[in-house]
């Protein structure tokens, strides 16, 4: 009776992932290469027991195994028990979940195109602001000549002969009949006989388009604007991909962003954060006054509301939170001197 995989790693059909995983990093550790230089047996015990878990550590894997393969010595339902011991399972199971292969690399019928990102450059001032601008993208598109099929104008594709335009064929291991994309017209169902002379019979060609982009009030850098199927065509009839313009913001020379609001450094003289009185305060909609309260100290954050960057999620804007910065002069004159050293007596 061959042994079933939860033999391989000494645990029972119910055992749980946990469980699995323990028995799995046990067994390795003992049974190792390195640590069993030159013992054929224990390498062969390895590879037994890195198949049995690549199969039982997948739930996939696991539900086609628990149906089709040994299990536990038990013979399944039918009378008949399958012996997995000449199959590489993880490329029987990688065949039947249609994971890897060269053939899936292939474009297949009635697949989407392809996603494309490409980035905008923009002001700070255009980025809160909002603006509209013209981007240029090179993309994967139908052939203008034979409009997508590939094939010479006045000709059309014909159906497959090895697929009869289904796009699979069966292949046959043992018990199983699995399907796989066709080899000789790689999933699409038909052939080019004559191929189109612009696009050598891909149907596709490379060309520049240029979108004309609203870029909305407000966006951050790394913001993406998605263009819904302005991206690569799609083959066999799909859908196109989409368009994703990515943001690059420069930074303002004036303000910090935080989110929605903005910071920026206002100088303060000495007597109007030492008393208080008003300072002009310049925002992106142009120049507000403040009011400074006396005894305002350096680096204080005043919030001015509503003056921010407009909000791309919800309604309303964010702040300017002006930041006092006193200036304190590096020359003064005989006045201001006279001054400073009489305040200076008075307040010790």
């Amino acid at each position: 009776m061959p042994k079933s995989l939860y033999e391989s790693l000494g645990v029972s059909k119910n055992a749980s992932q946990d469980e699995l995983k323990k028995a799995y990093r046990k067994l390795v550790r003992e049974v190792h290469p390195d640590k069993n230089p030159g013992n054929t047996e224990a390498e062969a015990r390895f590879k037994e027991v890195q198949s049995a878990y690549d199969v039982l550590s997948d739930p996939e894997k696991r539900k086609a195994y628990d149906t089709m393969g040994t299990t536990n010595g038990r013979t399944p339902p039918g009378g008949t028990t399958f012996d997995f011991g000449d199959f590489d399972l993880g490329d029987l199971f990688g065949g039947m979940f249609n994971r890897g292969g060269a053939a899936q690399q292939q474009p297949q019928r009635g697949q989407r195109g392809n996603d494309v990102e490409v980035p905008v450059q923009l002001s700070f001032e255009d980025a809160i602001r909002g603006v509209q601008t013209t981007v240029p993208v090179q993309l994967d598109l139908a052939c203008h000549s034979c409009h997508g099929t590939g094939a010479a104008p006045g000709t059309a594709p014909v159906t497959c002969p090895q697929c009869e335009g289904r796009g699979v064929v069966a292949t046959s291991q043992g018990l199983f009949a699995l399907q796989q994309p066709c080899p000789r017209c790689h999933g699409m169902g038909s052939i080019v006989e004559t191929p189109c002379p612009t696009c050598h019979g891909s149907g596709r060609e490379r060309r520049t388009k240029r979108y004309t982009v609203k870029i909305p009030a407000g966006v951050k850098d790394g913001t993406r604007i998605k263009l819904r199927g302005k991206g690569e065509a799609g083959y066999g009839g799909a859908s196109a991909g989409d368009l994703y313009v990515v943001t690059r913001v420069e930074p303002s020379k004036i303000y910090e962003r935080r989110g929605d609001d903005l910071v920026v450094n206002v100088p303060v003289s000495y007597p109007i954060a030492a008393l208080g009185g008003e300072v002009e305060v310049p925002t992106p909609e142009g120049a507000v006054s403040l009011k400074v309260p006396s005894g305002t100290e350096d680096g204080k954050l005043l919030r001015i509301k509503g003056r921010g960057v407009q909000r791309l999620k919800g309604s309303g804007q964010g702040d300017v939170l002006a930041r006092i910065r006193i200036d304190v002069p590096k020359k003064v004159n005989k006045k201001q001197r006279e001054l400073l050293e009489e305040l200076k007596k008075v307040g010790g």
